[in-house]
């Protein structure tokens, strides 16, 4: 099997996001064209980081115009630099 690793202090987010059909209150679709990408993802794979804030399978909230989009294995992913993550995504308890 194979499997990328990003090199340096680069992190691969997995891009995938459901294919359901999206449609507007009134019932117009919504082509992929017009959607709006995601800046949220999972995290797939981490690059030699010394001390990271993050692990896989974490969700994180990155850069709009960041990273290089690759396809592989029929998954849409973004290979981006640490330094562009913004925020780690974490589950809280509601007071």
């Amino acid at each position: 099997m194979k499997e990328l690793q990003p090199l340096h202090e680069n992190v691969i987010l997995d891009l995938s996001e459901e294919k359901a059909e999206q449609r507007t209150a009134s019932g117009l679709i919504i082509p992929d064209t017009a959607k709006e990408k995601p800046q949220i993802a999972k995290i797939l794979a981490i690059g030699t980081i010394e001390n990271p804030a993050i692990s896989v399978g974490d969700a994180v909230l990155f850069k709009k115009y960041s990273g290089t989009e690759i396809e592989y294995e029929g998954k849409k992913l973004l290979i981006i630099p640490y330094a562009d993550l913004l925020a780690k995504v974490v589950e809280t308890e509601q007071i």
